[in-house]
């Protein structure tokens, strides 16, 4: 594959669902078509992981989970790369796998009550929104697939230590 993005492409503004459809990656990528959804894409991603998560993925095993995230992450690199040089925009809003593996990282590592996930989806858009220090400053320098997935992960981080501050002082059980 060559740089990115492709320079001699028109970049795609805004993907159809019939064109995410069209490709395997795109449908990963676009996190099964939400992606494609307005208002905050971003959003419908995070909410969409979360009830995967309530239908299934929460009967992981903590081994099992512990290899399904990383796997995840690493296809979600090679999936975001590729709609992204299919788009020629490196980090399309669109693309929500990112949101959906860093949130079921912090869902895994939470509580597992109805309160502590609410607040935990919360605190989540609210750093993947907000990007602070070094969240903008990797989502603005990493590019291609890596680069995608990877603010998110620090988004995560954000939340989980706020998770765990309230954890600590009794806020959550």
């Amino acid at each position: 594959m060559s740089t990115f993005p492709d320079p001699s492409l028109d970049p795609i503004r805004r993907p159809s669902l019939d064109w995410v459809f069209k490709k395997p990656w795109r449908l990963l990528a676009f996190g099964f078509g939400t992606g494609v959804l307005r208002p905050g894409p971003g959003t419908w991603g995070t909410v969409l992981a979360w009830v995967l998560w309530v239908l299934g993925l929460q009967l992981l095993s903590d081994v099992q989970m512990a290899v399904f995230l990383p796997l995840a992450f690493l296809i979600g690199c090679w999936a975001c790369h590729r709609t992204g040089y299919d788009l020629g925009i490196s980090d399309h809003g669109g693309m929500n796998w990112d949101e959906m593996v860093a949130f079921w990282l912090v869902l895994w590592l939470i509580p597992q009550t109805w309160l502590a996930q609410g607040i935990a989806f919360a605190l989540f858009r609210f750093f993947d929104i907000l990007k602070p220090p070094p969240v903008r400053y990797f989502d603005q320098r990493l590019h291609n697939g890596f680069g995608v997935m990877w603010d998110d992960i620090l988004a995560a981080a954000y939340t989980l230590l706020v998770m765990a501050i309230l954890v600590r002082f009794g806020v959550l059980a």
